[in-house]
Order: C-alpha cells, then structure tokens, then sequence
C-alpha cells in the first residue's frame, strides 16, 4: 500500500511546491480505476452518446479523515470526483480563520477554482475516509475535444454545481438563522436520497462549527436551532445523528415561533404522548352495582 502524507502547513506563497494527489493518498486496495462509463454513472451524465476505440481509464486515490486534497496556491492540474466520502472546501484567511465553501460528496466535482489562474483557490479536506476519482485537466480538454457529448456533459455538471452555490448564496441573503439551518438540512436529506441512502435518518459528518461557518452563523446559534428543532418535533437529534420527522415543516419553515409557544407545544406533545401510553382505565366498582341493581 502506498502511503504518503501531505504536510498538514498550509502554503503562504505561490510557490509552494506541488505536491501530486497520488503522492498525498494512498492507492486504493483492489479496484483502482474506472472506465468512462463509471465515471459517468457517478457524475450522473449520460454515457451511451460517448463511444471511444480505447477503453480510458481514470485513477482512484484514497485519502484519510483530515487530510488535505490541495491546498490553497497549490499548482492546478486535476479536478476530483467524490466516489464516496464526505469533505469540505474553505478559505483561510491571513489570520487562518476558515470560511467554509462546500461540503462534496458522492457524486459531487470539485477543484473546478483552479482553473482560471492555474492555482486552486481554495483548500479541499476529508471530514471522513475518501475515495476520489481524479481527472487530469489534459486529459480531459483532449477527451473534450474528440468528443463533443462529453465535453457538454462535464459543463453540465458544472453548472449544477454553480447553481447550488447561488442557491446558497441567496438563502444567506434572504432567509433567517432558523431558516438557513432548516433549508440545509432539507438539502442534505435530499443529497442522501440522491446517492440512494436514507433521506429520513442520517449523520451529519461536519461540525456544527463547521455548518456554521458554511451557513454565516455561530456555532451556539446551530446548535440552539437544532435543539429547539428536536423540541418541536420537527426532527430528533442524538450527537451527530439527526431524524427528519417533518421533511414539508422544515422546508417551508421561516421563523421558529416564541419560546413561550415552543413550550407550550412541546407540553401539549408530551401530554397527548402520555396519554396514549395510558392503558384503559377498569370500570368503577360503584358503577359496576348500580348498573346491575
């Protein structure tokens, strides 16, 4: 097994010599290419259109919870496929404050910042142990160029990916600090339906902080959101292990209601749960011999 680590300083200079992805992972055990076809299915981009004379093969590289994919500055010359994993893109500031981008996952492209000045812009990390599919950017501008379908396809994907962040982009501006956890929690039940898990009942693999910081809040104001959201009943919570109960409430929802009106709704839920554990109760003695006098 090949295993090599990346230096977990971060680069302050354009100069910071590059480090490949093959040399900061290591190998994946068995498997360790697909073919288009693959690569395509994972993406979820039509492949029957595309027909090449050779079969082309694209690299797998695992990395570790923790470790950096690339670093900001980093020389550009691969985009990343997540074929399972969860990670995070952030900045850093010169402070080394982090601001949270985006969280990828299975199916998800990233590293596409590079392109423009040749140097990622921004800092890709594992939040768990990651199974990425690289594309060498050469290699893919020649399979582009030789096919059309293909090429549209990747701009496709693109593009879903600049959709989501306008997406996240206008709810900051718009919504309010309970809205935006409830909507982000609405997209990753979605996004775990779509990789063909369940949408009802999941772990989160990102902090709270973390959420935070990709949401615009505090982490006390995450959290406060998530325990008045399990209060409610509009979803349960157990550490990381989070429930939808109510998938429509929190997707409509724009302002939790007084905590006067919260206790009192989480009272009442209470007493009808109580009440419903009750067994029936036996007749009255008393009453059993008048009705039989």
């Amino acid at each position: 097994m090949l295993s090599t680590h990346m230096s977990d300083a971060r680069p302050d200079t354009a100069s910071t010599l590059h480090t490949t992805s093959v040399d900061a992972g290591w190998q994946r055990q068995g498997k360790l290419w697909s073919n288009l076809k693959e690569l395509c299915d994972i993406l979820r981009i039509p492949s029957a259109a595309i027909h090449t004379e050779e079969e082309l093969l694209f690299q797998h590289v695992q990395f570790k919870t923790g470790q950096r994919i690339h670093t900001i500055g980093q020389p550009f010359d691969t985009l990343y496929v997540v074929h399972s994993g969860f990670l995070k893109t952030v900045l850093i500031d010169e402070f080394g404050n982090e601001q949270v981008l985006s969280f990828p996952m299975k199916g998800d492209l990233f590293g596409v910042d590079g392109i423009h000045s040749k140097r990622y812009a921004s800092e890709a990390v594992a939040l768990s142990n990651c199974d990425l599919i690289l594309l060498p950017f050469k290699k893919l501008t020649a399979l582009g160029r030789s096919h059309a379908e293909f090429e549209h396809a990747i701009y496709s994907v693109m593009s879903r990916e600049l959709v989501r962040e306008q997406a996240m982009v206008s709810m900051l501006g718009a919504l309010s600090a309970e809205a935006r956890v409830a909507r982000f929690l609405v997209s990753l039940s979605e996004r775990y339906a779509d990789m063909g898990y369940s949408s009802k009942l999941f772990n989160l693999r990102m902090t709270r902080h973390e959420i935070g910081s990709y949401l615009g809040l505090t982490l006390e104001t995450v959290s406060r959101t998530l325990s008045a959201f399990n209060e409610i009943g509009l979803i349960t919570v157990d550490q990381r292990s989070i429930g939808i109960k109510d998938f429509d409430a929190l997707k409509t929802l724009r302002r939790l209601p007084p905590s006067s009106t919260r206790a009192k709704q989480s009272a009442s839920k209470k007493s009808k749960q109580q009440a419903a554990m009750q067994p029936a109760q036996e007749p009255d003695s008393d009453w059993g011999q008048v009705a039989t006098a």
